[in-house]
């Protein structure tokens, strides 16, 4: 079947961007070890409605002479009156070999549980090329276009959908000034069954080297749902305290 040779292919990429990485690390000196930044928000509310709202964002980078790797964590859960109304679960990972200073491969794997969407869980699995377009102390853009396949569960029939997608990603990071920093992020998934995009944008104002304040607003949709009460578009709004570590 085509889409298991598929699956293979791509597993076997990003099981060689891993092990030619560990490889290459152990041989080449680190130019920066483990860096990373934590985010958590919390709101309880009493009285006449009692609702809980939590989420939370980890971020894991290492940077060595010819690779990026990159692993982050997010959740977020919400309850009213004691009824969980809200569940979401996201995982990426991602490997870069660069090229030459703005430009690189990458694979990359994103995991995404959504109790009350209408997908539960999406899975993904692609590869493709990156470019630094922007690389300045105070500004960074990139931008990434690749290929890969995804794999769909419907939460509410179980039913199963694999296809082959195209991925896009641009990632835009600007320090206004020296405690504050704006960042976007959209991400495109796209294929003949349903076209996924994901976009943050967020805030981030510094109170001393290791603590900020953020502001962080999140807008996901899904251009196909099955039929039912699933909503195509789903949005976040998000103050939270980060930790850079």
């Amino acid at each position: 079947m085509q889409f298991n040779a598929i699956k293979i292919l791509l597993a076997a990429t990003v099981s060689l961007f891993s092990v030619t990485a560990m490889a290459q690390d152990a041989e080449e000196e680190t130019t920066n070890g483990w860096t990373g930044k934590g985010e958590f928000g919390f709101v309880n509310t009493t009285g006449n409605t009692e609702s809980q709202a939590m989420n939370f964002n980890l971020e894991f980078i290492r940077e060595s002479e010819l690779w990026r790797h990159r692993f982050t964590a997010n959740a977020l859960m919400t309850s009213e009156d004691g009824n969980k109304d809200n569940e979401r679960y996201q995982l990426e990972a991602q490997s870069d070999r660069k090229l030459t200073e703005v430009s690189y491969l990458f694979g990359a794997f994103r995991w995404d549980s959504d109790k009350f969407g209408a997908y539960d869980p999406q899975m993904t699995l692609t590869a493709g090329y990156g470019r630094e377009l922007i690389n300045t102390d105070n500004h960074h853009l990139k931008a990434e276009i690749g290929a890969g396949y995804r794999k769909l569960e419907e939460r509410e029939s179980g039913a199963t959908t694999d296809e082959m997608i195209a991925r896009f990603l641009v990632d835009d990071v600007w320090k206004i000034t020296d405690t504050t920093e704006w960042g976007n992020r959209l991400l495109v998934e796209t294929g003949s069954e349903n076209t996924f995009t994901q976009f943050n944008t967020g805030l981030s104002v510094a109170m001393n080297a290791k603590f900020a304040v953020k502001v962080g607003f999140e807008v996901r949709n899904n251009t196909k749902v099955p039929p039912g009460d699933s909503e195509k578009t789903d949005t976040k709004t998000t103050v939270n305290l980060v930790y850079n570590f």
